[in-house]
């Protein structure tokens, strides 16, 4: 019969909950301290795009995550030091394109500052909405629900209210990860199980 206890291991003699491993931190943790363990934690990577008075607006950003399928929602972050956040907290909507390694140009484009995204049209429409959709992308146009404040950004939540998703069902390549300051392509050639 088991005791609810992690059995000692031998080598830290931690004896598991309750007690703190001795390899645990004991100082603060500080920015690059989080910074170099978030390195080591790959993000699926999108594109999220927006207008205002200002015009279009588009960032890279690997925070998106899905929240609740019933109602659908998600979520991301902006952080204050983008030039794009401003007109994404202002917007009612936002297009949030999920990209796979065949996009990663488009990737590169939202993550590249001080130039002009939106300078080639032949990459992107804009919606009836009036919100820029980038072609041969998996997008979702989502109504922000909530704003967060959280430290130097802000937690968007957003429910998908129009999506090509269906009509691109079967058609999605490698996916795009980003993973200690590197582009990586996900497939069959990375599967470890």
């Amino acid at each position: 019969m088991s005791s609810g206890r992690l059995p000692v291991d031998g080598v830290s003699g931690w004896s598991g909950p309750g007690e703190v491993p001795p390899d645990a931190a004991t100082a603060p943790v500080t920015a690059e301290d989080f910074k170099a363990a978030f390195r080591g934690h790959p993000g699926g990577v999108a594109l999220i795009t927006a207008t205002g008075p200002e015009g279009h607006v588009a960032l890279t950003a690997t925070s998106v995550a899905s929240v609740s399928a019933e109602p659908p929602l998600l979520v991301f972050s902006v952080s204050a030091l983008s030039s794009s956040t401003p007109t994404i907290l202002a917007a009612e909507s936002v297009v949030v394109h999920l990209l796979g390694a065949d996009e990663l140009h488009l990737a590169r484009l939202g993550a590249t500052s001080g130039i002009d995204r939106f300078e080639d049209t032949s990459l992107w429409t804009t919606l009836p909405t009036g919100e820029p959709v980038f072609h041969g992308t998996t997008w979702l146009r989502s109504v922000v629900v909530d704003r967060l404040g959280a430290g130097t950004a802000t937690l968007i939540v957003a429910q998908p209210v129009e999506s090509n998703a269906a009509s691109r069902a079967g058609t999605r390549g490698s996916a795009l990860v980003y993973h200690d300051r590197t582009w990586h392509r996900l497939g069959e050639h990375s599967v470890v199980d």
